[in-house]
């Protein structure tokens, strides 16, 4: 990874200030949302540390999301529900979670660029930048609070249906998950369309 800032400064010095970095997390569980972060960075300015949520320990990710949080000119979230998922689609949710997530920004942002190929349904002209959580300074810090966000979520979710460990596997297909699901079937955060109805029966 090069300079962290390296991307945002160009478009800094040709005089674009709002820059929204996007990113999502929760694509792959079988339960749970699909979150997207949006991060307006100030102009000049990053967050010491910041990189792919993916690679930081828990720890670490709870520092930088304050830090991120103290630091950012704009922070949003948006989300979209597993009963959301299974009715569009998990490309299409995870549109609809970048579009809530800007909508929510105090301010249009000047550009918006976001992890990965180009997102068909999201209505905002954008940039893709494949493997932006580590190439894209605000991409990473949205990757963060995304993740922060909802892994809180999840962990809070989980005393409700504790058979499912959900403060620790995320909502992940864990082994232990995926038992959990055989033998007490889906709650309402189970993505069906994810295969999950053959699972349950299987028991």
């Amino acid at each position: 990874m090069g300079e962290p800032l390296e991307y945002e400064r160009a478009l800094w010095d040709g005089g674009v200030s709002r820059i929204a970095g996007v990113d999502e997390v929760g694509r792959g569980p079988i339960a749970g949302p699909v979150v997207a972060g949006a991060v307006v960075l100030p102009v000049g300015r990053g967050v010491a540390g910041a990189d792919d949520s993916k690679v930081l320990a828990p720890a670490r990710r709870l520092e930088l999301a304050a830090e991120i949080e103290a630091r950012a000119e704009a922070i949003a979230i948006g989300a979209a529900s597993a009963r959301e998922i299974d009715r569009l689609g998990i490309l299409r949710a995870t549109a609809r979670a970048m579009e809530r997530a800007l909508a929510r920004l105090p301010e249009q942002p000047d550009h918006v660029v976001v992890d990965g190929l180009p997102v068909a349904d999201l209505p905002w002209r954008h940039e893709a930048v494949v493997g932006g959580d580590a190439l894209v300074h605000s991409i990473a810090c949205a990757s963060i609070v995304a993740k922060v966000c909802r892994d809180r979520l999840m962990t809070r979710l989980a005393p409700r249906y504790p058979e499912y460990r959900w403060e620790r596997n995320k909502g992940y297909a864990t082994p232990r998950h995926r038992r959990a699901v055989r033998e007490a079937g889906l709650t309402p955060h189970h993505r069906v369309s994810f295969g999950l109805r053959q699972l349950e029966l299987s028991f």
